[in-house]
């Protein structure tokens, strides 16, 4: 990759969100292949290995999903019908993906693999093969011998796939690229709150889905190096549901908000650190103690880490949002805006890529008054 400077390089990332298919149409104009993945906790770097571009399936706002709907609708979180409506009919900006992969980092993921699964059997409409890899996050030398199968049968489904396997030098570079693309991110964590606006933050984390990991790494890297002017807005910590888009952010900071942190794995919550050794049994390592979906956490581990968060960020308020269906975060609020101690807010049943912003107003403007008393 050519050098570029930091003005390109923001560009780079800022195309990379907006069209999620940039690079994949890069990758099959040259005959490589492209795997659409869901769930955060999805081993990247068998599939960079195997020779195929990871990009992580996203939502849209405004999609017509009422195909989607048909087979997947009800108590489930909208941003899935979404992707699945992505799948089935593909707009200009969604890459198409010549396989899937989806782990079980939340009930919603499950339910799109069953209906993926259930619609190429039946023959009900075109989809890629679709695999499910079943990761546990529970502490124990169980979970970890069961989660090391599970990558094991994972590697051994791409060589089926591609014809081979995956050799050391190939699985050795995956994990490299992968793990300079972390050490960007981490960089970027650390200097969002005082350079970019949550939602500029949100674009550069998300491009890091949809680039191959070592050009990720080199675009963020040349883009964190341009002067910065802190923005203006009063400074907010977001928690709860994922954003794969931005219109919620963009709509909080149009309202005089800033996004200085979040703890989805969209955003910050996605930091990790490397994995290092190139084998499977660290790969297993780091996706059992590492990379643990929200649902997999106590409700004192998110106390604590919404406390540390929002200090290192510098909010002033808390905003827990909640997206219909997706309610589990609700039940974390009470313990994690004790131990953030900045006024906070709980938004309900908020559609996808929308909030309700005269209610988040409403519930801080009495908090704010308390402590000007």
């Amino acid at each position: 990759m050519r050098p570029i400077d930091a003005q390109q390089a923001a560009a780079a990332l800022r195309a990379a969100h907006d069209d999620r298919a940039l690079h994949a149409r890069q990758f099959a104009a040259q005959g490589r292949p492209v795997v659409g993945y869901v769930g955060c906790d999805t081993p990247v770097e068998l599939i960079t290995a195997a020779g195929a571009l990871p990009v992580r399936l996203a939502g849209r706002a405004g999609r017509d999903t009422s195909l989607a709907r048909t087979y997947l609708d009800g108590a489930v979180d909208p941003q899935v019908v979404n992707v699945l409506a992505a799948i089935l009919t593909p707009e200009d900006g969604d890459p198409v993906p010549d396989l899937i992969v989806i782990t079980h980092d939340c009930d919603a993921s499950l339910q799109l693999f069953y209906t993926l699964r259930e619609l190429r059997r039946t023959g009900t409409h075109s989809c890629p093969p679709v695999h499910f890899v079943d990761l546990l996050h529970l502490p124990g030398e169980a979970t970890r011998r069961y989660n090391l199968g599970r990558l094991s049968r994972f590697a051994d489904q791409l060589a089926a796939w591609r014809g081979r396997a995956v050799n050391a030098a190939e699985l050795a570079e995956a994990v490299a690229d992968h793990d300079a693309a972390r050490r960007a991110r981490t960089a970027l964590r650390k200097q969002r709150a005082s350079a970019l606006t949550g939602g500029e933050a949100l674009r550069w984390y998300a491009a890091s889905t949809a680039m191959p990991p070592r050009a990720y790494a080199d675009t963020l890297t040349a883009a964190l190096t341009g002067e910065f002017t802190r923005p203006e807005g009063r400074p907010l910590f977001v928690s709860g549901s994922t954003h794969d888009t931005t219109d919620v952010y963009d709509a909080l900071e149009g309202d005089g908000w800033l996004v200085v942190g979040d703890d989805h794995d969209w955003g910050d919550g996605g930091d990790q650190p490397p994995v290092g050794e190139p084998t499977l049994e660290a790969l297993t390592d780091h996706y059992t103690r590492e990379v643990v979906p929200s649902t997999a956490r106590t409700p004192q581990q998110i106390a604590s880490a919404a406390r540390g968060a929002v200090t290192r960020s510098g909010a002033a308020h808390l905003l827990t949002y909640c997206r219909q269906y997706d309610d589990a975060h609700r039940w974390d609020h009470p313990a994690r805006a004790a131990a953030a101690g900045v006024p906070a807010a709980l938004l309900r049943d908020q559609p996808y890529a929308g909030l309700d912003l005269p209610a988040l107003t409403a519930q801080l403007a009495p908090q704010e008054a308390q402590m000007t008393r």
